[in-house]
Order: structure tokens, then C-alpha cells, then sequence
């Protein structure tokens, strides 16, 4: 299903563009998708967007497709300021935390609540 979103223009809550489809991130555990990787680099030469611009993970949960476009229930702003991710590197525990604190996931909701659980320092999603 998702693979198939690779390279989709994203956009954003207000229907603006914000990016474009690079990956996603799969549950460590369950294999189900959590995280949609995003590259939010914004006219840049190709050469620069092959080695990747500023790349954000978004919830899977707050996405939705159709006619070869993604739509995410965040403003574009949002997304500039989360943290970045490496896409080819598994998400640790902590790190997905932080992601989740910004999108305003708490630790009793959600992707955070299938998170605090794991071991300090666990791997919790891998690249999909």
C-alpha cells in the first residue's frame, strides 16, 4: 500500500505543497507502517535532492492518498520544524519519542503509547 506513495507530492493541512514522498518507516515489532518520510527540499538543485534534503518522518496516522498525492493533517510549518531522520538508519526509541512530542502525540496515545513500553535505546522502526 504505501509503497506505492513513493514519490507523491505531499501536501499540507491548508492544501499547499510541502514535499514529496521518500519513504517510510515500519514498526520494528509489527511490521505495520508508522512513519512517512518526507523531503521537504523545496526547488533544489538534483543533484542535492539525490543526497536528500531536510527529510521529517509523519505520522502515518494523519495521511491519506488519492490521485497520486498524500495529504497530511499538518501545516507545512509544522513539518519544517520537525526532526529530521535518516531514512537508510532505524528509529531508536527515543528519537521516535521526540518525534512524537512534537507532532503532540503524548505517551499515553497513539504511536507514543506503542513506544514508551520498548527497552530504552530499542530499535522501534525500521526503514520499509
Amino acid at each position: 500500500m504505501t509503497v506505492s506513495w513513493l514519490g507523491f507530492e505531499v501536501d499540507d493541512l491548508d492544501g499547499r505543497r510541502a514535499g514529496r514522498v521518500r519513504g517510510f518507516f515500519a514498526d520494528a515489532e509489527r511490521g505495520d507502517p508508522a512513519w512517512l518520510v518526507v523531503d521537504l527540499a523545496r526547488r533544489l538543485p538534483l543533484l542535492r535532492r539525490r543526497r536528500g534534503g531536510h527529510l521529517v518522518a509523519v505520522p502515518m496516522r494523519d495521511c491519506a492518498w488519492g490521485g497520486g498525492r498524500v495529504w497530511t493533517a499538518h501545516p507545512r510549518e509544522e513539518l519544517r520544524h520537525a526532526p529530521t531522520v535518516d531514512p537508510t538508519r532505524p528509529l531508536l526509541r527515543e528519537h521516535e519519542l521526540a518525534i512524537c512530542s512534537h507532532y503532540g502525540i503524548g505517551e499515553r496515545v497513539g504511536r507514543a503509547a506503542e513506544v514508551v513500553p520498548r527497552a530504552k535505546g530499542a530499535v522501534t522502526a525500521q526503514p520499509a
